[in-house]
């Protein structure tokens, strides 16, 4: 789902990404058409690189991509979000009217429903994202920086400190499917890091009387986390980012005062192309992790790969949304035969076939033939995947010569849900290319490097000559005269 919220709004803005004139063998109208009732008809669209030989700029040309159109959707949020700044909860409540088909009582969730979400969640489902939690708190853990001290000269120390922010905000979204593995990897990031103030913001659900689906609100009880809302989209960052104070006693009974969410420093978390629109307009007032566009998944293949296996991961992110992205990038033509034949059985038998069939045959998907592992290598940098798979001989190897993406699963029995759940890694990952400069959500989204310098009279007196040259050089005299006034 689409829109300024979460709920029921037109599909967002779509850019397809120029291709590069190479060989490639496409689909026919009817095999297209074939596609949107579940069917593959033959193949994934093919892109063959075998016999060239592109610059950088012209690879990533070439490669299956859409990306989102955040420009175009910022100018759509931003009368938003200064309504949400000028009238707080009652822009939040008309917003959810509009965008969500509900009007909320209870902006910020009570504590009655977090616990009665956690009391009726199927047990199977509570063990489940128990050992999800476990695990994330483990591989968050070992991110966490050590203070370290430099004696730089006799007497003149800086101690490298990481501290954490005060407040976040997390989102969590609701569109086509329910997240709570979003609150477990927002929040334990979060509390490893030493956040001591966490709200979470989520879309609120017309079946479920204006509040968050109860399966996100048992994952926050879990995690311990109290201060949640009943507010989706671009409106939630806006709230987040500037606060907003009560509509009428509800609210203040809810909140327990006149401000219904106090600002907060940092925002993350996924969500469509208007939550990235409303990050990128509140990013200098706040921090946020990144702009994350529709899931993506990359394989790196060899003749020696499961086709099963291949095929089984590229639908499992094909299911998320009809933008998602499933490519292949092999060296064996027969091997892309059998991914085919496998996808379009798989395909014919899963639950959301339909929104999967969109991805599948969408310009984001499609196979890459490359001639060997090296363009293999060559192509995967430059498609920089959120989630890239290695499916080779020597796969560590091979996973070791990737410089860009957002995570890298290797060898047959690593596959990307695995990540997405239980492996202990975060599964907030940079998309549409953005994995060549950033990186997946960690808890170093919540810490800041603060450096201590700590000089005595003596090591001052040792750096004050060098000090004054360089303060002339600068002609910034009074530079220069500080060290000087300490020399008694």
């Amino acid at each position: 789902r689409g829109g300024l919220g979460e709920g029921s709004s037109p599909r967002p803005p779509l850019r397809v990404a120029g291709r590069h004139n190479v060989q490639a063998r496409t689909h026919s109208g009817a095999q297209a058409a074939s596609r949107a009732a579940g069917r593959l008809e033959g193949m994934l669209t093919r892109t063959d690189l075998r016999s060239t030989r592109l610059s950088a700029r012209r690879l990533a040309q070439a490669l299956p991509r859409a990306a989102l159109d955040v420009t175009t959707a910022q100018a759509a949020v931003a009368p938003l979000i200064e309504d949400v700044r000028s009238r707080g909860a009652a822009a939040l409540r008309d917003a959810a009217q509009r965008f969500d088909g509900v009007r909320p009582t209870h902006l910020r969730v009570p504590a009655q429903a977090i616990a009665q979400a956690l009391s009726d969640l199927d047990p199977a489902v509570r063990e489940a994202l128990e050992l999800s939690i476990s695990h994330n708190r483990a591989g968050h853990a070992a991110q966490v920086p050590s203070e370290r001290s430099t004696d730089v000269i006799p007497g003149g120390t800086v101690t490298q400190r990481w501290i954490p922010v005060e407040r976040v905000g997390l989102y969590v979204p609701g569109g086509l499917a329910v997240y709570p593995s979003s609150v477990v990897m927002n929040a334990v990031a979060a509390q490893v890091a030493g956040v001591e103030q966490i709200a979470l913001a989520s879309p609120p659900q017309a079946r479920f009387g204006g509040l968050p689906h109860p399966t996100i609100l048992a994952a926050c009880a879990l995690l311990g986390l109290t201060e949640v809302y009943a507010v989706g989209g671009a409106q939630a960052i806006a709230m987040l980012a500037y606060g907003a104070d009560v509509q009428d006693d509800t609210d203040c009974a809810d909140a327990g005062g006149e401000v219904l969410c106090q600002p907060v420093d940092v925002i993350t978390g996924p969500g469509n192309v208007y939550v990235a629109a409303a990050k990128r307009a509140v990013m200098g007032t706040v921090g946020i992790d990144a702009e994350a566009g529709p899931t993506e998944i990359a394989v790196l293949a060899d003749a020696g790969a499961d086709p099963e296996y291949v095929a089984a991961d590229l639908l499992s992110q094909a299911e998320h949304d009809p933008n998602a992205g499933s490519v292949l990038i092999t060296d064996s033509p027969e091997l892309a035969d059998a991914v085919d034949a496998a996808l379009e059985r798989r395909l014919s038998a899963t639950r959301h076939k339909d929104r999967a069939s969109i991805a599948l045959s969408g310009p984001q998907s499609g196979t890459v033939l490359v001639r060997d592992l090296e363009q293999a290598i060559e192509v995967a940098d430059a498609y920089a995947a959120e989630h890239l798979e290695i499916h080779t001989t020597d796969a560590p190897e091979v996973a070791r010569r990737i410089r860009n993406a957002g995570a890298i699963f290797v060898g047959p029995y690593s596959p990307v849900p695995l990540g997405d759940y239980l492996a202990g890694s975060n599964h907030v990952l940079p998309t549409g290319g953005t994995a060549r400069f950033a990186a997946g959500l960690s808890v170093m989204a919540f810490l800041k490097p603060v450096q201590l310098i700590e000089y005595g009279a003596g090591a001052l007196e040792a750096m004050a000559p060098a000090l004054e040259i360089l303060a002339a050089c600068e002609d910034l005299p009074a530079h220069g005269e500080a060290a000087r006034a300490r020399k008694g």
